[in-house]
C-alpha cells in the first residue's frame, strides 16, 4: 500500500463541509477564537481529517463492489489498497478520532461518537442507510453539517449550550445539506441500480431527483432569511437572499441535464450555499451568540 492511495482513500476534498460547519458553529457562539484557539484547532482537525476521513474509508470499503462498477480506479477495487486494509484503516481512523475527541471533554467525545456511529451505519450492512437515499443522505447531512455546527457552538460557549437560533440554523442547514448529498448520487446511477442502492436518482429518476434536491436546498435557506429579517438583521438576510437567487439561476441550468451537470452544480452552486451558512453564523453572533 502506497501513501498516495491512502490519501486518496481518505478523500481530502470531502473534509471541507464539516470543517466549515464547525467553524460556523464556533462563530455563532460569539466567543473570541483567540481565547479558544486550541479548541478551534482540534475541532477543525477532528471534523475533517479524522472523523470525515474515517467515514470515507469505511464507505469505500463497504462500497468496493459498487465502486468496481462505477469507479474501478478507486484505491480498493483497483488493488492499490490490498486485502482488508481498507477496513482496517477505517477502524484505526475511527479509534484515533475518538482518542483526539477526548481532549474536547464529554461533549466533544460524545458528539464524535455519534458522528462515527452515523458513518458506520451509513455504509455497513445490515443497517447500510445508504441503501435508501432518503435515510442515508439524512445521516450524512446531520453528521457533516448539523452535528459539526452544534459541536463548534457548544464547545466555545461558556454554558456548553448553543443558543436557540444557532440550534435552529444547524437543523435547517442540515436539511439543506440533504440535497447536496444527492448531487453525489447522479454519477453512480448505473452501479446503484445493479447493486440495489436506492438513491434518489434511482428512485425518482434523474430529473425529478434534481428538482427535489434543489427544493430541499432552497427551502431551509428561505426560513433562515425570514428569521433574520424578523429580528431586524436585514443586511445578513439580504445577502443570503442574493445567494439564493444565484443558486436558483444555476439550479435551472443543472435541472435541464442533471446527470451531466451535477458535478458543475457541486462546484459552483454548493459554495453559494455554504457561504450563506457563514453569513448566517455571523448573523447569530450579531444577535448575541449564546
Amino acid at each position: 500500500m502506497k501513501i498516495p492511495a491512502f490519501i486518496e482513500l481518505l478523500k481530502p476534498i470531502t473534509w471541507f463541509p464539516p470543517m466549515w460547519a464547525f467553524a460556523c458553529g464556533a462563530i455563532s457562539s460569539g466567543q473570541s477564537w483567540s481565547l479558544h484557539w486550541n479548541v478551534v484547532l482540534i475541532g477543525i482537525i477532528l471534523t475533517g481529517p479524522l472523523v470525515c476521513a474515517s467515514s470515507q474509508a469505511v464507505n469505500d470499503w463497504f462500497d468496493r463492489h459498487v465502486d468496481a462498477i462505477n469507479e474501478p480506479q478507486r484505491p480498493i477495487p483497483s488493488g492499490r489498497i490490498p486485502g482488508r486494509w481498507g477496513l482496517y484503516l477505517g477502524i484505526i481512523w475511527s479509534l484515533l478520532s475518538l482518542l483526539v475527541s477526548s481532549y474536547l471533554g464529554v461533549w466533544g467525545f460524545y458528539a464524535t461518537l455519534i458522528a462515527l456511529l452515523f458513518s458506520w451505519a451509513y455504509s455497513m450492512p445490515p443497517i447500510r442507510l445508504k441503501q435508501n437515499g432518503w435515510f442515508g443522505n439524512f445521516a450524512c447531512s446531520i453528521s457533516y453539517e448539523g452535528l459539526a455546527w452544534i459541536t463548534g457552538a457548544a464547545l466555545l460557549s461558556s454554558t456548553l449550550s448553543p443558543s436557540h437560533p444557532s440550534l435552529m440554523f444547524a437543523a435547517l442547514y442540515s436539511i439543506g445539506a440533504h440535497g447536496i448529498m444527492t448531487l453525489n448520487d447522479f454519477k453512480a446511477i448505473d452501479g446503484d441500480k445493479k447493486m440495489g442502492v436506492r438513491s434518489l436518482p434511482v428512485q425518482l429518476g434523474p430529473t425529478l431527483a434534481a428538482k427535489v434536491a434543489c427544493g430541499i436546498m432552497i427551502f431551509p435557506q428561505l426560513i433562515v432569511v425570514g428569521y433574520l429579517l424578523s429580528v431586524d438583521k436585514f443586511n445578513y438576510g439580504l445577502v443570503i437572499a442574493g445567494l439564493i437567487v444565484a443558486q436558483l439561476i444555476l439550479m435551472k441550468y443543472f435541472i435541464n441535464k442533471p446527470i451531466e451537470r451535477a458535478l458543475f452544480y457541486s462546484g459552483f452552486g454548493v459554495p453559494l450555499f455554504v457561504s450563506g451558512m457563514m453569513v448566517a453564523a455571523f448573523g447569530i453572533r450579531d444577535i448575541g451568540g449564546v
